[in-house]
């Protein structure tokens, strides 16, 4: 893959869990939310902070594609935390990057099983510390170790 669709997918990624997380705290429809994304966040420039240019169809799959089958993900996610962990508990950007994750492993066999992890692994990076990435890293491995 070249770098400027790897860093637009990256960029998407990204992109995706912040949309789902709006989704879920503004439960606002999906339609205006990837109208709004598409209008004023992918590849936009807020508050002198340029953002990468995203890829636009990755970005809409994986919003819809999250979307479609939250149920199927939430089950999925579900049954790899500890008896001890809900869902509920989870931090609500925690659960998007987990779900998009989940999402990509099911549904996207054409990103290498590693390219997920890796890049969600990036994300998380970005909102967490080293051990909740590393909760990341071992979730979606168990999950693509029973979907892969």
């Amino acid at each position: 893959m070249n770098s400027s669709r790897s860093k637009s997918r990256s960029a998407a990624r990204l992109a995706a869990v912040q949309a789902l997380y709006q989704m879920d705290m503004e439960k606002v429809g999906l339609a205006r939310l990837l109208n709004e994304f598409h209008a004023h966040r992918l590849g936009a420039e807020i508050e002198d902070a340029q953002y990468a240019d995203a890829d636009t169809d990755f970005f809409d799959d994986v919003v819809a594609g999250v979307d479609a089958r939250r149920e199927e993900i939430d089950n999925l996610v579900n049954g790899k935390l500890g008896e001890q962990w809900k869902m509920a508990r989870l931090d609500k950007t925690m659960l998007q990057i987990l779900r998009c994750g989940t999402y990509e492993l099911i549904a996207r066999a054409d990103v290498p099983t590693a390219t997920v992890i890796d890049e969600y692994l990036d994300v998380a990076h970005a909102f967490f510390d080293k051990k909740d990435a590393k909760f990341v890293n071992g979730l979606l491995d168990a999950i693509a170790r029973d979907k892969r």
